[in-house]
């Protein structure tokens, strides 16, 4: 009974020793919201030069399209390789009992 008496004191004594050192200037973890300068606005605005660079919207959805359809083709097909093998080695393991 002793040991959880001096347990209890021990951590009680680090609580209030960890509350003693914080700083409430710690405890907001959130920065303060400031408006972007001139020149952040600046980087963050549109530059007609890069537009040209940009991809559409149109190609980029036709491109995950084919991404999808060739990965459910690899799919299908590693399913159907799997399939035939199982099969074919079942049909071999028949013939091994027949022959016997």
């Amino acid at each position: 009974m002793a040991f959880l008496f001096t347990n209890s004191n021990i951590s009680s004594h680090l609580r209030s020793h960890s509350q003693k050192t914080e700083n409430p200037l710690s405890l907001s973890r959130r920065g303060f919201h400031v408006e972007p300068g001139q020149r952040e606005k600046a980087l963050l605005a549109e530059d007609p030069a890069l537009k040209r660079f940009k991809s559409h919207k149109k190609s980029v959805r036709t491109l995950k399209r084919v991404g999808d359809v060739l990965t459910i083709v690899v799919v299908a097909g590693c399913c159907y390789e799997i399939y035939v093998r199982a099969v074919m080695r079942e049909e071999a393991r028949k013939q091994v009992k027949e022959s016997a």
